[in-house]
């Protein structure tokens, strides 16, 4: 373990990285907590701390903790997880200020609705130039079906969808079970 590594992960069982870019374990929990991070927030399965190693950072893929504080564990090694993608194209005339309260809205969900365990979103920036007008791209992650048929009809997700409705000229879902090779 290198001398940064105690003043790096003081901060929990978080896994992270040191002023030089190396990562390191928590003091005391030696190397396998870090084996596969790769930054900071990032921790690695089997952790012992693993009910709340991820609360920042980590993005739900099955060799990263879920995001969630709290969560009853992290997402296993080649657990499958469920992807709800949904792609905006915004009404012309939609202000910048509604977009943002748009995204905000968006964003505060995984805080209101329990079974969402991710949280990403962004804005097109692909140079093929096939969005077809769609401008912002979210994903919610689920542990399964349930969890996103507990959010379709929550309360939260309802008043959602009554604040973005008006400003959308087509909206793109897609969910899915992710796979890996």
């Amino acid at each position: 373990m290198d001398s940064a590594s105690p003043k790096c992960c003081k901060d929990g069982p978080r896994c992270c990285k040191d002023r030089a870019g190396k990562t390191c374990p928590k003091p005391g929990e030696g190397k396998a907590c870090c084996k596969k991070a790769a930054s900071v927030g990032k921790c690695c399965k089997g952790n012992a701390a693993e009910a709340k190693c991820c609360a920042k950072g980590a993005s739900g893929t099955s060799e990263r903790c879920c995001r969630k504080e709290g969560a009853k564990k992290c997402c296993a090694a080649g657990q499958k997880v469920l992807r709800h993608v949904v792609l905006f194209q915004f009404k012309a005339g939609t202000s910048q200020a509604d977009i943002d309260r748009i995204v905000k809205g968006f964003s505060e969900l995984p805080k209101k609705v329990d079974s969402i365990i991710d949280f990403e979103w962004g804005t097109d920036v692909s140079v093929e130039k096939k969005s077809e007008g769609f401008t912002h791209a979210f994903v919610v992650t689920f542990r399964d079906a349930k969890g996103r048929d507990s959010y379709l009809p929550h309360p939260a997700h309802k008043e959602f969808v009554k604040l973005v409705g008006p400003h959308l000229e087509k909206v793109l879902v897609v969910d899915f079970y992710t796979q890996r090779p």
